[in-house]
């Protein structure tokens, strides 16, 4: 498959998850917000979702919330990530199913109709967040039942699997940051819930644990619970089953990819808690950044370069 047609796959799907992972972010954030502001402020996913030369804050919720979908200057807003999913879907409507495009583009029409943003004014917030969350819904739901299981199917699955693994680890270190902050258990307690409220991993965590929140279990269940789809094991599994399809069609050269995915699965698989802890949650989840940036320089010197 040519370079182009394989690398707007990717970030087409890239774009799209990116843009779920930060709507739910928002949208768990709001509500800890509106209990305490002073645990769970607007500043710190500012910081990590917007671009470096960034000189805008806010601890107004409907301020930070219309720069995170609508700015047009900050890079990850939702407004930028979806025009640029929609570009990316337009370059390859050949290889993706119609209902597909046409999903994204009324995503896009969407964001861009006259007179949203000033709803978001004087909207429910939540109500708002889940409009836009819908199209993600409806998005993930329609590549399932419409798009044929060939190549293009397996570089989306590589796009979306890659952007949700860098996303969880993100979150997980936006925590790591506020729990480092306060010895108080019952305050850390709130931030692993959070974290699991953002990633969508409450209700599986309250049906296995059944307890309060542990920081052990939590590490669990976000690296290495096997049924959870956005626990890091779960998506590099699935990123390795792509891979291995792409290889074997020929559309994939194997190069140094599938030792870095094997190297990142046996480390997220076999590294016990003990041995996580030992060596500092920070540390470990650094390793895996690590890891998954290789991953993604091998796709760029096969693809990309």
């Amino acid at each position: 498959m040519l370079s182009r047609v394989a690398n707007n796959l990717i970030w087409l799907e890239r774009y799209m998850e990116r843009g779920n992972g930060i709507l739910s972010l928002l949208k768990v954030n709001f509500y800890a917000n509106q209990d305490s502001s002073e645990l769970f402020p607007w500043t710190p996913i500012i910081k990590n979702y917007a671009d470096y030369n960034n000189t805008f804050f806010t601890e107004n919720t409907v301020e930070c919330l219309d720069f995170m979908i609508f700015n047009t200057d900050n890079s990850n807003s939702i407004l930028n990530i979806v025009s640029r999913a929609r570009e990316n879907a337009r370059g390859v409507q050949e290889h993706i199913s119609r209902e597909l495009w046409i999903c994204v583009n009324n995503y896009y029409l969407f964001l861009t109709k006259k007179g949203l943003r000033e709803k978001l004014q004087s909207e429910d917030p939540i109500e708002f967040l889940d409009s836009l969350k819908n199209f993600h819904l409806m998005y993930y739901g329609t590549i399932d039942v419409t798009q044929e299981r060939g190549a293009p199917y397996y570089f989306l699955n590589i796009g979306k699997y890659l952007e949700r693994m860098i996303l969880v680890s993100d979150f997980t270190t936006i925590k790591l940051t506020e729990i480092a902050k306060t010895t108080d258990q019952l305050e850390q307690s709130f931030y692993w819930k959070n974290l699991l409220f953002s990633i969508g991993g409450y209700q599986l965590y309250v049906k296995k644990y059944k307890s309060t929140f542990k920081e052990d279990h939590v590490i669990s269940m976000v690296f290495q619970e096997k049924l959870f789809p956005r626990s890091l094991y779960y998506c590099v599994n699935k990123l390795n089953i792509s891979v291995l399809k792409l290889i074997e069609g020929g559309q994939l050269d194997k190069q140094n990819i599938e030792f870095s995915l094997g190297k990142l699965e046996s480390i997220i698989k076999y590294t016990s808690i003990e041995s996580i802890n030992k060596q500092g949650l920070d540390h470990f989840i650094n390793e895996i950044k690590k890891d998954i940036s290789d991953i993604s320089l091998s796709l760029n010197k096969i693809y990309f370069s």
